[in-house]
């Protein structure tokens, strides 16, 4: 769970991987980070056909981006995961990489099939929005 957040789940929904909902009291100080691409430094997309490989680079790319924000992937209270496929598998190959990196901050987050993301050979893009205290 966060330190500016706390994730809600219910007894009345069914029991999913993640929360269904995140609340965050004010005063807070909020992080919108870009869709996280599986690039690597010099800006080339990294294991072409592999979605399993890129998710692990989107979310090594996703907690730099937060440390650069002064936030962690804990602090995050929404993501939404975007795979280039119509195949579920891929999407659950995805998922169970993206919750590893998670490590149990079941966060409320959206997984979708899309038909193309932006750079070539690009599966996976990860986006969320963390919350801290204040400074």
């Amino acid at each position: 769970m966060t330190k500016a957040a706390r994730l809600i789940r219910s007894a009345e929904l069914a029991s999913v991987e993640y929360a269904y909902a995140a609340v965050a009291d004010v005063p807070v100080r909020a992080v919108w980070a870009a869709g996280a691409c599986p690039l690597d430094p010099a800006g080339a997309t990294v294991c072409p056909g592999d979605v399993a490989g890129q998710t692990h680079q989107v979310m090594r790319n996703l907690a730099t981006a937060l440390a650069e924000a002064g936030a962690a992937l804990t602090d995050l209270v929404k993501t939404t995961v975007y795979v280039a496929s119509s195949d579920r598998a891929d999407l659950g190959a995805a998922w169970q990489v993206y919750r590893e990196h998670m490590d149990g901050h079941d966060v409320p987050s959206t997984l979708l099939g899309v038909t193309v993301l932006g750079y070539p050979d690009q599966l996976v893009e990860v986006e969320a929005v963390a919350v801290l205290p204040p400074r």
